[in-house]
């Protein structure tokens, strides 16, 4: 494999500074932002709410991932809690490195994160098509102690729509068909490619019992809204409870 050389360039963007006023006149404007905050967290309420809500489907497939000691299934990633939180990491087979946008979000899954989530009875494991090997890699190479498995060799990643390839399945993104989308105003060049495309996600699931069900899937921007524990949390069936 190649060496990991990946490295971002700072972005830098110039903004304009707020407007100084005096302290009446902050208090003012702070008012009248703190009324629209609290209708923003009275409707984010709601919206958990009727995820929480959202109906669940069973997962039939027995989808099998290689981890660091070897093939295992979906039910060995949930660790023995409840819930399962997967992030799609976006690793194609044949790259050498990882999706610099999911590494960056990987670099806020701290040990205490997950022992968070654990204490909701929550795991959190990453999910990607790359072989096991370049993964331990990437992942050594970085630092990071999360669960990371490889899906690759099994329908997983098509399935759950985080690699398309219309020649192993449909191509669907963001719960819209190719068809779809091209009918659509706006373009996307991920559904046109002659090569698979990877595109992040997070997907959540329930076990009970001995059965695993799917209850949420989320992709394109509302995946980089995505930081700690709370907000995962908020994603799943039990929400932050």
């Amino acid at each position: 494999m190649s060496q990991l050389t990946y490295q971002e360039s700072p972005v830098v963007v110039e903004m304009s500074l707020p407007q100084v006023v005096s302290r009446e006149e902050w208090l003012s404007a702070r008012r009248g932002l703190l009324a629209k905050e609290q209708e923003l967290i009275r409707r984010r309420a709601a919206l958990n709410s009727d995820r929480r809500q959202l109906p669940m489907v069973r997962v039939e497939k027995d989808y099998t991932f290689e981890g660091p000691r070897g093939n295992v299934g979906l039910a060995t990633l949930f660790g023995g809690c409840r819930q399962l939180i997967v992030q799609h990491f976006m690793f194609d087979p044949s790259w050498d490195a990882g999706c610099p946008t999911c590494s960056a979000a990987s670099d806020e899954l701290s040990d205490g994160l997950l022992a968070r989530l654990r204490e909701r009875d929550t795991a959190l494991a990453a999910v990607s098509l790359a072989p096991i090997a370049k993964i331990m890699a990437y992942q050594a190479w970085n630092g990071w102690t999360f669960p990371w498995y490889s899906s690759f060799g099994s329908d997983f990643n098509y399935d759950f729509h985080v690699t398309l390839d219309e020649t192993v399945a449909p191509v669907v993104y963001n719960y819209q068909s190719k068809a779809e989308i091209l009918a659509g105003d706006e373009a996307n060049d991920l559904v046109v490619a002659d090569v698979p495309v990877e595109v992040p996600g997070i997907s959540c699931f329930l076990r009970v019992g001995d059965d695993i069900y799917h209850t949420y899937s989320t992709y394109a921007d509302d995946v980089d809204q995505l930081s700690y524990a709370r907000i995962f949390l908020e994603l799943t069936a039990l929400g932050n409870r």
